[in-house]
């Protein structure tokens, strides 16, 4: 061993020693405030990329099913209209059958003809009013489409579309015209024959609205679970394990201690050279 005063061998050991211990005790101490074990790229670039990528998707399912909740909403307007005028069909019947009868006078029929109009007129209002986020799918001036995104991207393969079920006076679907009226027996009769095709054109839509409503609620729960997977996934690659940290702090901190005591002992050692030189 050669005893030098310029160079102390042991001290510049016990320093790389002890910053060796003072950054692995930094990274700990990093670990315990971020609960995470790759908080930056330096840390582990690759994880980190793959990471990010896998939270961007996350991002992009938290969209979807924003999406989806808004569909769902539209379709619970649309079918609480529908289902509106399936009762109101139902009551116009009523008063159909009963102007239908050749032994009522005119006043009757006339009284029953008045209530049959505001019975028509309710269904066109309720249909016109039917509208959420924008978008009326039973009625108003283009009753459109409800589309739901379903995946991360928004991409336009992978949308469900509900399609519009206009039911408004004298469609397809309520066959009764917006201005029909029951001022005759005969009359009656005719309107009667269209009010009960629009009962089952109605209830036919108000089922495709339903069986719409049921694959976007299938699709919303699916949606949930892959995204907490996806986060159970992150979470796998970049967590802390914070009961082993705990460990390795208590580890780290002792070895600092003793790195420092170290470093004290290789400082010391340079005075021997002076009893070399004393006589």
């Amino acid at each position: 061993m050669t005893f030098s005063v310029n160079t102390n061998e042991g001290a510049l050991k016990a320093l790389q020693n002890l910053n060796a211990t003072n950054m692995k005790l930094q990274t700990v101490q990093t670990q315990i405030n971020t609960g995470l074990k790759v908080a930056s790229t330096k840390d582990n670039a690759a994880t980190w990329a793959i990471a990010q990528i896998l939270r961007a998707d996350v991002s992009g399912l938290n969209a979807a099913r924003g999406s989806i909740d808004r569909a769902l909403s539209t379709l619970d307007v649309a079918v609480s209209a529908g289902e509106a005028v399936s009762d109101l069909l139902i009551e116009m019947k009523e008063k159909a059958v009963a102007a239908k009868d050749p032994g009522i006078d005119s006043a009757s029929r006339t009284a029953l003809n008045n209530d049959f109009v505001q019975l028509r007129d309710q269904i066109q209002a309720i249909v016109r009013t039917a509208e959420f986020n924008g978008i009326n799918a039973v009625g108003g001036p283009s009753p459109a489409a409800i589309t739901a995104i379903t995946d991360s991207t928004g991409s336009s393969a992978n949308q469900i579309t509900v399609a519009a079920q206009d039911m408004s006076l004298g469609g397809t679907i309520v066959t009764v015209a917006s201005d029909a009226s029951m001022t005759s027996a005969a009359e009656a009769s005719s309107t009667l024959n269209l009010i009960e095709a629009s009962l089952d054109n109605v209830n036919a839509a108000l089922s495709r609205l339903g069986a719409g409503a049921k694959r976007l609620e299938l699709q919303k729960a699916f949606t949930a679970k892959l995204s907490d997977a996806l986060e159970v996934g992150i979470g796998n690659l970049v967590d802390a394990d914070m009961a082993k940290a705990s460990a390795t702090l208590q580890a780290v901190q002792v070895k600092q201690q003793l790195g420092l005591q170290a470093l004290s002992i290789a400082n010391q050692a340079p005075g021997a050279i002076i009893s070399l030189f004393q006589g």
